[in-house]
């Protein structure tokens, strides 16, 4: 077990309040519809009611000598909080994984979630309401990314929104989005892909304090 501050202990788990749902930290293993462990991601309960819940991938659990229990969590931003805001390639399910950490009260935990990578969320058959996905990482400081250089598309030169239906033209063969078409009408399609760099520009900044 960690070392942890004097009058502060590391938990092996915490019982989400309300539910029957585990969040434990040890590197166990995921069990959809039981724990999630560290390294996965939760649901956290935001300070404004209209706004949706952050999402944050669980670092550490511990508790003080009064049994009050804290999680240190890393950040996913959603596009429209960073620098650039939210782009026509950014998927409605989009994350970043940010350089943001932060330590806050396990009662403000509402629910576990999927981050998935960007590959194995274009493979989901159906997009559940905890499926995210993550194709960079974000720099919160200075709005950087990594990786700097994305898939794009042949004929719009942006990078693959997977929401987005894409359509092979009988004639030149080009693969372009089907307007009006989203990804779980449940037509599976494949792209033409090739690389370019990314700018700032394109993928866009700093998040205020939470």
């Amino acid at each position: 077990m960690a070392k942890t501050k004097p009058g502060k202990k590391d938990l092996d788990s915490y019982t989400i309040r309300g539910t029957n749902k585990v969040v434990e930290a040890a590197n166990l293993f995921w069990k959809r519809g039981g724990c999630i462990v560290v390294g996965n991601c939760v649901l956290m309960r935001p300070s404004e009611s209209d706004k949706p819940p952050y999402v944050a991938r669980v670092e550490k659990i511990e508790a003080d000598h009064r049994n009050n229990v804290r999680v240190k969590v890393r950040w996913y931003y959603r596009p429209e909080e960073s620098m650039g805001g939210r782009r026509q390639f950014h998927g409605a399910k989009e994350l970043f994984l940010s350089d943001h950490y932060d330590v806050q009260s396990a009662h403000t935990i509402e629910g576990k979630c999927v981050v998935h990578t960007f590959k194995n969320y274009t493979k989901l058959e159906n997009v559940g309401a905890e499926d995210y996905f993550c194709r960079f990482e974000y720099k919160a400081a200075t709005g950087a990314f990594t990786p700097d250089r994305v898939a794009v598309y042949c004929k719009c030169e942006m990078p693959y929104n997977p929401d987005d239906l894409m359509v092979q033209c009988d004639g030149c063969k080009d693969w372009l989005v089907c307007k009006g078409k989203r990804r779980n009408s449940g037509r599976r399609v494949c792209m033409h892909m090739q690389n370019r760099s990314m700018t700032d520009e394109q993928v866009v900044g700093t998040r205020g304090k939470r």
